[in-house]
């Protein structure tokens, strides 16, 4: 079997999406995710121009060479448009050998370690009263796990909170937004914020919370110590991990669970932090950490050192990627937990797709390769549009990590 032609779709179904589609001479075809928000056509021309050309005529079955090609051959090697660019690639020949064994891509990972994945979606509020109905509204549906946000009084929006009622979606159309920061007035909220959620929810529920890089290590470790007593399940990426030995400081203070890497693109941007056991969670994802290939690699070097996988799984990711990650979630012995945002309906219909939600837990489906697909008719009718993830900035007008 060789690869006969390679190309890529950009449509906008109410976001921006990236997606390549591998064909073979055998008319079997696979999709990769291309994705990176707000930098979406960065990858687009990276694939364009340097990637698909090289990759014709290739066995698309030889997933490690190609990998390892278009990393170690390109000389310029990790980075974010990089690593994404190559994980489209091998996401798409996963899925065709997956399609051309008969067989889901799970199989070809190992097979079912577990019987589903477990997930969490997103409940938030303007206020502590409107994060807790969410929670509840979340709990009702059957998650057994929600990560809660909530406005912090004083600041006239933050992070996670959507607007106008609206499911939240942080990339807007145009050029970045800005809104205002104060971490000191984000720690003194954030412990009443879960106190009130295990008084009136109870013990059982799983609660996470994501700083979104906002704090430094000892601050981070403040708030992880102030919610110590409210057992979350985890904070999530409390400070920016450049710095990978700053994590040190966070593990020295409090037991909060920590997990971290949704910007990572490569496993040696977690290297220090797994092999110190100064994270619980790896949450790099596979379209951004080089695809299948690559996830398989860190995965398994976690495992040595007790760490599991959380990927990051919002709609910044197609359901291509979301579809990956639940085959790889269940094949792997290590998986933790997988994020889930909703996609919308127009997204859904645009990727109609196998993978199913129930009670608490997700499954990929049993369809041959990744078991999902596009409406290439319907993604034409909707083009890409510039879309920004915002910025923040303190109180006093300084630049800092949104």
């Amino acid at each position: 079997m060789k690869i006969t032609a390679a190309k890529l779709i950009i449509c906008s179904p109410d976001r921006n999406f990236v997606t390549l589609r591998i064909e073979t001479e055998e008319g079997i075809y696979g999709l990769g995710d291309a994705t990176l928000n707000g930098r979406e056509l960065a990858v687009a021309s990276y694939l364009e121009d340097h990637i698909l050309p090289c990759i014709i005529g290739r066995d698309p079955f030889q997933t490690e060479d190609i990998w390892q090609y278009l990393y170690r051959g390109a000389y310029w090697r990790r980075g974010p448009v990089t690593m994404s660019a190559i994980a489209a690639v091998d996401v798409a020949l996963w899925d065709i050998k997956g399609k051309a064994l008969n067989t889901p891509v799970y199989n070809l990972l190992g097979g079912q370690s577990r019987q589903g994945c477990l997930v969490y979606t997103h409940a938030n509020g303007a206020d502590i009263a409107e994060a807790l109905d969410s929670v509840r509204k979340h709990m009702d549906e059957g998650y057994l796990a929600v990560r809660a946000q909530a406005g912090v009084p004083g600041l006239s929006s933050s992070y996670g909170v959507p607007k106008a009622g609206k499911s939240y979606e942080p990339a807007e159309r145009g050029l970045p937004s800005e809104s205002l920061w104060s971490t000191e007035r984000y720690l003194n909220f954030a412990p009443t914020l879960f106190e009130k959620l295990r008084v009136e929810l109870g013990p059982d529920v799983h609660l996470l919370h994501d700083v979104h890089h906002r704090l430094t290590p000892i601050e981070a470790a403040r708030l992880g110590k102030s919610l110590e007593p409210y057992h979350l399940f985890w904070i999530e990426d409390p400070c920016p991990a450049e710095l990978q030995e700053s994590f040190k400081l966070i593990r020295q203070h409090t037991t909060t669970p920590v997990a971290t890497g949704e910007v990572f693109n490569s496993l040696w941007d977690s290297h220090d932090l797994i092999r110190h056991q100064l994270i619980d969670y790896i949450r790099m994802t596979i379209v951004h950490g080089g695809g299948i290939t690559h996830a398989k690699k860190t995965a398994d070097f976690a495992a040595l050192y007790n760490v599991r996988t959380g990927f990051h799984g919002a709609t910044d990711l197609s359901p291509i990627t979301m579809a990956a990650a639940l085959h790889f979630g269940l094949a792997i012995h290590n998986f933790g937990i997988q994020e889930h945002m909703h996609h919308s309906k127009l997204t859904d219909e645009v990727f109609p797709h196998h993978y199913s939600f129930d009670a608490g837990y997700m499954h990929p489906g049993d369809a041959p390769g990744l078991g999902v697909d596009i409406d290439e008719v319907l993604a034409a009718k909707h083009p890409y549009q510039r879309a920004s993830l915002p910025i923040a900035r303190k109180l006093d007008g300084t630049l800092t990590d949104w």
